[in-house]
């Protein structure tokens, strides 16, 4: 049941997730940690972590991770969970592949049309909020935020910001920094 699960939850996330990966982060969060709990808060929190840092769309990181970990959890083997990886990453791309294809048959003819533009207008604001929505709910009891990783972050912003380190740099800094402080 859970593979069925997995499937229809995943399309719909990918049908209904605008505005890319982080947007998506409150529909995953509801669904696969609220609704059915299949991962914990802290594991969906440390797979955003993960999903933030390896190469790749958040949303397609977080699918992959997700998709394993829940089948995991469900008491299959190790092997049998990368199927659930492949079943949650292919139901999170295809509901997007195929509205990006049906789409691009179409728009060119009514992209200069005033509906669609106004319907992009209207959807910016909306993927900011989702975005923030997302961020929020990652703010929680059990990612409590101390002083420390306050100023592991001032830093980290500062020297970005100033100096233009490359931020794949900064995350190892960033790590360092929290081994050290943390340990």
């Amino acid at each position: 049941m859970i593979w069925l699960e997995l499937l229809y939850v995943y399309l719909k996330i990918g049908l209904f997730g605008f505005g890319g990966g982080y947007a998506m982060l409150s529909l995953i969060q509801a669904e696969v940690v609220d609704k059915y709990g299949w991962i914990t808060l802290q594991e969906f929190t440390d797979i955003v972590a993960i999903s933030q840092m390896t190469p790749g769309p958040i949303g397609i990181n977080s699918a992959t991770y997700i998709g394993y970990t829940a089948i995991h959890n469900a008491g299959y083997s190790m092997s049998i969970s990368v199927l659930g990886s492949v079943l949650a990453t292919f139901a999170v791309c295809l509901p997007s592949f195929i509205l990006v294809l049906a789409i691009s048959y179409s728009f060119a003819r009514v992209k200069k049309n005033k509906y669609v533009e106004a319907a992009f207008v209207g959807l910016r604001p909306a993927t900011v909020g989702l975005i923030a929505a997302a961020a929020l709910m990652l703010m929680n009891h059990e990612n409590f935020i101390d002083y420390k990783s306050y100023i592991i972050f001032a830093v980290a912003f500062g020297m970005t910001w100033k100096f233009k380190i490359h931020p794949i740099l900064m995350i190892l800094l960033a790590g360092v920094a929290g081994l050290m402080l943390y340990n």
